[in-house]
């Protein structure tokens, strides 16, 4: 398996897409294709670049201001350099995030069967972490805050979202009520401060 690195950090968009496309063109056996960068949209540009070529991909946010995405690559690409477009060819998309505030109170959605709950919030965390316009942040107290920690079904799909650039916060009273302070998985600790003033600022608000 090969394993193909490459380091965008500093360079303003197109250019992560074009040597990420570059790469990919000189692979020559199945493998990994990861490419680092250090903001937001270039995560959502190199993303979109994999997708538009049918390959899995996963971001990971490692530090501020530094991201890596991993796109499984199945097939051998082959060496094409002359397939690699030109800077001002390829299209870099804006920030894929909109003014929408997330707010989770429980780790089940809806009410009835508890089982059945837990399906519907991991099946929902995962559609929100696919849409094409992301939430600006997502809040989660209460309850809601399992959903942060070590062992939650829905850590990899909020540290997708993170690593393009949506703010996960998690009320700091609720992990310390709960006993899981040291046990965040994704994310940042707020205070019921930065919860209100995060809900009073939404341009739309959602409560699943």
């Amino acid at each position: 398996m090969e394993t193909k690195i490459v380091d965008a950090r500093g360079e303003a968009c197109p250019i992560p897409v074009v040597k990420a496309i570059r790469a990919l063109g000189e692979m020559t056996e199945p493998g990994v294709l990861e490419v680092h960068v250090d903001n937001e949209v270039a995560v959502q540009n190199v993303m979109r670049m994999a997708s538009g070529k049918g390959l899995s991909a996963a971001s990971e946010k490692v530090e501020e201001k530094h991201f890596i995405i991993r796109a499984q690559v199945t097939e051998p690409q082959g060496s094409a350099p002359a397939a690699v477009p030109a800077p001002e060819e390829v299209c870099c998309v804006p920030d894929a995030r909109g003014g929408t505030v997330v707010a989770i109170d429980s780790d089940v959605m809806g009410r009835g069967s508890e089982e059945l709950g837990r399906t519907l919030m991991k099946g929902f965390l995962y559609a929100l972490s696919q849409l094409e316009e992301l939430p600006k942040t997502v809040l989660f107290y209460n309850g809601g805050a399992r959903l942060t920690v070590e062992g939650s079904v829905s850590v990899q799909d909020l540290k997708n979202m993170e690593a393009q650039g949506v703010e996960i916060l998690t009320c700091g009273t609720c992990l310390n009520y709960y006993g899981l302070t040291e046990k965040l998985a994704v994310g940042s600790v707020t205070n019921m401060y930065t919860i209100v003033e995060k809900l009073s600022g939404a341009a739309r608000l959602v409560r699943p």
